[in-house]
């Protein structure tokens, strides 16, 4: 009898899954563009949880949400909920999975160091996508000349979905200059190479990690200012900061999702309650980003010189 019950113990569940909410080894996916703030929080979430370890699998929005609809993962960040179909679907596979919201993030337009354009406009920037607008200098009698250049990270990366989606109104890309490569750090390394590049990233991207005050974005390309007027000018254009983020001001603003399918309220279901919670939403913060949760002091200041 001893024996039998321990084996009957020793059991595995039919998924293969060991781990409880503060062990095991389990795999996460997420969007690409969003790995330096997960790496984030799953630093800080495993410091104190040494016999937990969570792989991180970055790769596309649609790879990632794919896999889940398939049972292949627990746990996907992409920048969209989870569709009416897709629950429906999961549900009739007797689960329950949550698109739950966990911070908001900026789409960033970089340029190369050596351009001076770098104001523009929501109108100028969907002609370009469209095709309509290919050269610079058709952006103002002061721009530079050469062909526009638009380069994404991955043709099914959530940015590409956005832009799409939120910003086309649902038409796809038209430019016949577009370039897609495979990775974020690809495209800021494009732009870095290409003078009349324009590059599209997630602003956790931007941050330099020396500046505290997230007011710093990195040195070797120029960040554009965003402007929802049609004809973009310094005093009705914004940079991807955080306020202007939380403001509305800055117009390429999207949603962090986790969607979780986690039926044993294990791992992954521990990993996604942490980021909600107000020391993983705090990491947001801290990260330049916006989180979803808590309340956000906006305090004035006077600066001297």
């Amino acid at each position: 009898m001893a024996i039998l019950l321990a084996a009957c113990s020793n059991k595995k569940p039919k998924d293969g899954r060991t781990d409880t909410p503060s062990s095991g080894t389990i795999s996460f996916v997420s969007d690409e563009s969003f790995s330096p703030i997960i790496d984030e929080e799953k630093e800080v979430f495993l410091a104190s949880l040494p016999d937990a370890h969570l792989n991180p699998i970055y790769t596309n929005e649609s790879d990632g949400i794919n896999q889940l609809l398939k049972g292949k993962c627990w746990l996907v960040f992409a920048a969209r909920a989870l569709k009416p179909s897709e629950v429906e679907s999961m549900k009739a596979q007797n689960f329950l999975p949550q698109s739950i919201k966990i911070g908001y993030d900026a789409l960033a337009l970089i340029v190369n160091k050596a351009n001076a354009d770098t104001l523009i406009s929501v109108k100028d920037f969907k002609e370009i996508l469209m095709g309509k607008t290919t050269q610079w200098n058709q952006l103002g009698s002061g721009s530079k000349s050469g062909t526009i250049s638009v380069v994404f990270d991955n043709p099914k990366s959530s940015t590409v979905h956005f832009v799409e989606d939120s910003i086309l109104g649902g038409k796809a890309i038209a430019n016949p200059n577009v370039v897609a490569v495979k990775k974020t750090a690809e495209v800021i390394k494009y732009v870095e190479d290409n003078p009349n590049a324009i590059g599209i990233i997630g602003n956790n991207w931007l941050n330099d990690k020396r500046d505290t005050t997230n007011l710093t974005f990195n040195k070797n390309i120029r960040v554009m200012s965003v402007s929802s007027v049609d004809h973009a000018t310094p005093a009705n254009s914004y940079k991807p900061y955080q306020y202007y983020i939380w403001t509305g001001q800055y117009p390429f603003v999207r949603t962090i999702y986790a969607l979780l399918n986690d039926p044993r309220r294990a791992l992954p279901a521990a990993f996604e309650h942490f980021i909600e919670s107000p020391k993983g939403q705090l990491i947001f913060m801290k990260a330049g980003l916006l989180p979803a949760y808590g309340n956000i002091n906006v305090r004035d200041v006077n600066i001297s010189q």
